[in-house]
């Protein structure tokens, strides 16, 4: 794939529970002349228990074309995560999906986490262009 931005996604907190948890986002895809805003929730299913306070995620946008048209990154996106936080901590969450599973997002940011948390799991993520 092409390199194509970046995506910022301010998380909100979260308490987990044995099966999981859900966040809120909301992200910031900035590109070649391009800059989208978009909503959405990540989740984790698995061991994730504990309480966070928000945080940021940024990604690398990866893509099969160089050039992307608006509501690209709209989608459901699938990978594996793991983190820990003891005060402050961080995660690592690398997804692909969107549009037909082709675009990558690289993570290149932990999550600024404030709390305790122990999480390891599948991270889901939906995204969908801001209003």
């Amino acid at each position: 794939g092409v390199q194509v931005g970046t995506l910022t996604c301010n998380a909100a907190g979260s308490v987990g529970f044995i099966f999981g948890s859900t966040r809120e986002l909301g992200c910031t895809f900035s590109g070649p002349g391009l800059i989208e805003h978009y909503t959405g929730q990540i989740s984790k299913f698995g061991v994730d228990i504990g309480f966070t306070q928000g945080g940021v995620l940024v990604w690398t946008v990866f893509a099969p074309t160089g050039q992307l048209g608006p509501g690209s990154l709209a989608g459901t996106y699938g990978g594996a995560t793991a983190g820990a936080t003891v005060g402050v901590g961080g995660a690592v969450n690398a997804l692909i999906g969107g549009n037909s599973n082709t675009i990558s997002l690289q993570p290149i940011s932990f999550q600024g986490n404030t709390g305790l948390n122990v999480a390891a799991g599948i991270a889901s993520m939906t995204l969908a262009p801001a209003p």
